[in-house]
């Protein structure tokens, strides 16, 4: 296909590319970190939540490449980091960690002859403080989504999404901990060592989704499972406790008949997992007064409307990306095929009353 028409059938096929060239390049960085995690790598934001060298490193990269490839678009980046801790007394050493890991990764990539200095550096970290919002255009990235899985060397992904007009219209997720084909759907199982491992799911609004390895290879269009009957279905929580509420969960899988245990993930990572058919249902019900940020969502949940998913919230409305860095509610989010959501939301809501 040439570039023209290729630009006919997705008019994001230019930010599509440096989205995912993006996230690639961040994941690289994470990889490395991930390899050779040291426990000096690890601070501890305000709220305690744990963030590495790698969350800045990662928004640093996405920052760079979308500039770089989108030379004439105006940027505008709501991400989850900022520069403040790094410009602290005693940060010194961890910001001159980043700079250097980001101009490895630049360089051993070598699409770009350059080199950042630490001012550029924080700069770019301080790229991603726009506040979104419904008009113009906005990335919205989570350059690490699952911190603590990271940690632990399990699922983690680089969440990177556009708004245009208050629309989720791109995502891109790099689950570099993923495998590319799930082999043992039921049990949270996801293959042997011998399967390829990295997977980069996208999707674009109105073209589908696709996958193809993180280090490249033929794209693969990809649907959600087309289940219809709860009691062959099989549903991911949050690996964290504390991200869900699991006495909940567990009364809705109830109800609903689900013989399968939960699959336990971080991450965004069960999106994709989820648009591939590894599970049916996604579920996720904060704990009373917390606030859902759109950088955990706004990917994930394009790469599964795209491969024909629902991803609603529990009282049946499509979420709204266009408030600004956070989504108006706290009540929980399913992520589903059309067949089983009405029964889902209305286990969830029978679920809910019982609680109050």
């Amino acid at each position: 296909m040439s570039q023209l028409s290729e630009v006919a059938a997705n008019p994001y096929a230019a930010e599509l590319a440096a989205a995912k060239k993006a996230v690639v390049l961040a994941a690289r960085l994470c990889q490395i970190v991930q390899q050779g995690i040291l426990q000096s790598d690890v601070q501890s934001k305000a709220d305690r939540t744990p963030v590495t060298v790698a969350d800045y490193g990662s928004q640093v990269l996405v920052s760079l490449v979308l500039k770089k490839e989108l030379p004439s678009h105006s940027f505008s980046m709501v991400a989850e980091e900022d520069s403040k801790d790094l410009r602290k007394d005693g940060a010194q050493e961890v910001l001159e960690h980043i700079t250097s890991l980001v101009n490895e990764t630049i360089a051993n990539d070598g699409s770009y002859n350059m080199s950042l200095s630490k001012e550029d550096v924080l700069a770019a970290i301080d790229g991603g403080k726009s506040e979104g919002g419904p008009s113009g255009r906005h990335w919205i990235l989570d350059p690490i989504d699952g911190t603590k899985g990271f940690i632990r060397g399990d699922q983690y992904a680089v969440a990177l999404g556009l708004l245009d007009e208050g629309k989720v219209v791109l995502g891109v997720l790099g689950c570099p901990n993923l495998p590319l084909k799930s082999t043992n759907k039921h049990n949270g199982g996801y293959g042997s060592s011998r399967d390829q491992v990295g997977s980069l799911f996208f999707a674009t609004i109105g073209c589908g989704t696709e996958v193809e390895a993180l280090e490249g290879s033929d794209p693969q269009k990809i649907s959600v499972c087309s289940i219809n009957n709860p009691v062959d279905a099989s549903f991911f929580e949050s690996f964290e406790a504390s991200h869900s509420k699991r006495d909940l969960t567990s009364s809705i899988a109830e109800k609903l008949g689900v013989q399968a245990p939960p699959v336990r993930m971080d991450s965004q990572a069960k999106y994709g997992a989820l648009a591939r058919g590894d599970g049916a249902i996604f579920l996720r019900i904060p704990h009373k007064g917390y606030i859902e940020t759109v950088w955990d969502h706004v990917a994930g949940s394009i790469v599964v409307t795209e491969a024909g998913g629902m991803v609603k919230d529990a009282s049946g409305n499509d979420l709204d990306f266009s408030k600004g860095r956070y989504l108006d509610r706290d009540r929980g989010i399913i992520a589903t095929n059309k067949y089983l959501m009405p029964v889902v939301l209305k286990a969830l809501q029978e679920a809910m009353k019982e609680e109050q």
